[in-house]
């Protein structure tokens, strides 16, 4: 049901753009698969609202950094932050737009969502080829009344430059000293094992087809295509489920200013109730922006998301920014973005 509801909406903005390709509010984004149900969703309504279509592409947050640094799309999305000196090489103002988690994602039969439970470095072993039956004991250990078959384990990762792929393997590198050691974090790492699918998308339908696998995918992906998720251990030794509470527990003492760009990573974060596999994902514009209009208008929806767009966000699981942070976003619009002769275009 899922993903007929997905290309439904995916077609609905591209072709309401095209269609209207001369309207001065048509704006054109690219990037990040992670946030594209909540951006599509926030389209929707804001064409609803306002008539000027949003045309967002989910091609990965390698892809949306690429894009928006050509200027071929009026801005980009990225779950991997530009680092400071980055986004001064390229003239961007970046800020985050949305909160969620990323989760394990498994087809194990007799398994439901929520009831195994894995710690980062069983996580780290899989993902590595080092444990490759599903009833390793190291698995069972942690799960001792799961029906765990000894059939080998299919692993599934990002095929494509990901933002989502990064905060997997960030996260994976603070608990295994293997893993960083061999492996690394990064929008595109050298896989030990597994096969690789495109997109957030393209990771849950490898999932959702083969059996005894397991992947990494954004928890309304998750959720909207029934796939069985998994409990994590977190910092503070507690097996927890992801849940919009989880994210924001995470997110909780996140220090936007301490960060060029705002570019906070939350993965691995203290507390008890905190999900180990959370992220913000970032929006890219230009600060200086030789077609103002069309970046005025890329401003107005974010304004109108962050103003109008939180119950939307929670019913998807995402957690929306708090207002103290949308009022620095904003504040930095005024300040950091301007037209061509250097005019402010945000009041």
């Amino acid at each position: 049901m899922f993903r007929r509801v997905f290309v439904q909406i995916s077609v609905g903005i591209a072709f309401g753009a095209a269609s209207l390709a001369a309207h001065a509010a048509d704006i054109t984004g690219a990037g990040a698969s992670f946030p594209y149900p909540i951006y599509a969703k926030w389209a929707a309504q804001y064409q609803k609202d306002t008539g000027h279509r949003i045309n967002y592409q989910s091609i990965g947050s390698g892809g949306g950094q690429q894009q928006i640094i050509a200027r071929t799309v009026d801005f980009g999305a990225s779950d991997d932050p530009m680092k400071g000196e980055a986004l001064d090489k390229n003239g961007l103002f970046q800020f985050p737009a949305i909160i969620g988690g990323t989760v394990p994602v498994i087809n194990v039969a007799g398994i439901e969502p929520g009831k195994l439970k894995l710690s980062g470095e069983v996580l780290a072993d899989i993902f590595m080829g080092k444990i490759t039956k599903w009833d390793d004991k190291a698995i069972k250990a942690m799960n001792p009344d799961q029906n765990l078959p000894g059939a080998s384990i299919i692993v599934v990762h990002r095929s494509d430059g990901s933002g989502t792929t990064f905060g997997w393997t960030n996260y994976l590198s603070k608990v295994s000293s293997s893993w960083k050691e061999k492996v690394g974090e990064g929008k595109a790492v050298k896989w030990p094992t597994g096969q690789g699918g495109k997109g957030n998308e393209g990771v849950a339908a490898y999932v959702r087809q083969l059996k005894n696998s397991i992947g990494y995918v954004e928890y309304a992906y998750a959720k909207q295509n029934n796939l069985a998720w998994t409990q994590l251990q977190n910092l503070d030794g507690k097996f927890v489920q992801p849940s919009q509470e989880a994210f924001a527990a995470a997110a909780a003492n996140a220090d936007w200013k301490s960060v060029p760009g705002m570019g906070v990573v939350l993965t691995n974060e203290p507390g008890a109730e905190s999900w180990p596999v959370t992220s913000a994902s970032f929006i890219l514009v230009h600060k200086t922006q030789d077609k103002p209009e069309s970046a005025i208008e890329v401003l107005k929806f974010f304004d109108w998301a962050f103003k109008n767009g939180d119950k939307m966000a929670q019913e998807l699981d995402y957690v929306p920014m708090p207002d103290n942070v949308t009022a620095q976003i904003t504040e930095g619009w005024k300040q950091e973005i301007k037209a061509a002769d250097g005019a402010a275009i945000w009041k």
